[in-house]
């Protein structure tokens, strides 16, 4: 149990905002927002979250699950919302979604989504330990108990997890 006087943070504390227009150097020969300068973004955003949590160097280690629902054009504004959605000791899983919205018409689009994970490091570049979180609502918990199985996923396709010992995935599967 929690020391009452420790503060309890939350997967939804940890939320920043981050913004950015699409300029005609960002984009391709159709005029839209290019895929790497957007994953850039979302790196950036996502790192940004980790940092302000743990209040360390943190680097990425992974990046998953990114969709392209649709395509964002040159003058868009480009909003990225990122929060941490759980902890693993030393690492945190990041989920980032970005809209788009239209300078003229003022409409937004969800455009992309992610899952990044980071590792928060020492001063010589050493994992450390990462404060809990813990999830706000539904949309929070499900987020939080799908963090679990995509970590399992990741260690099993990098080769350091047999998936025999994968106990969350396999549970879906039963």
């Amino acid at each position: 149990m929690k020391n009452m006087e420790e503060k309890m943070i939350t997967t939804q504390s940890t939320k920043i905002s981050m913004s950015e227009m699409v300029m005609p150097n960002d984009t391709n020969n159709l005029n839209t927002l290019f895929g790497g300068k957007l994953m850039y973004w979302m790196d950036m955003a996502a790192a940004i979250c980790a940092h302000n949590h743990t209040n360390s160097v943190v680097v990425t280690a992974s990046v998953d699950n990114i969709t392209f629902k649709a395509p964002i054009h040159k003058g868009d504004i480009v909003t990225l919302n990122a929060f941490i959605t759980r902890v693993f000791n030393t690492s945190m899983e990041v989920f980032i979604e970005v809209t788009a919205q239209n300078t003229n018409n003022k409409e937004k689009i969800e455009s992309n989504t992610a899952f990044f994970t980071f590792v928060a490091l020492n001063q010589k570049g050493k994992p450390v330990k990462v404060n809990e979180i813990y999830p706000e609502n539904e949309n929070d918990k499900k987020l939080f108990d799908g963090a679990l199985r995509r970590r399992q996923l990741r260690l099993i396709l990098a080769g350091k997890m047999k998936p025999e010992d994968a106990g969350e995935l396999k549970s879906i599967f039963n």
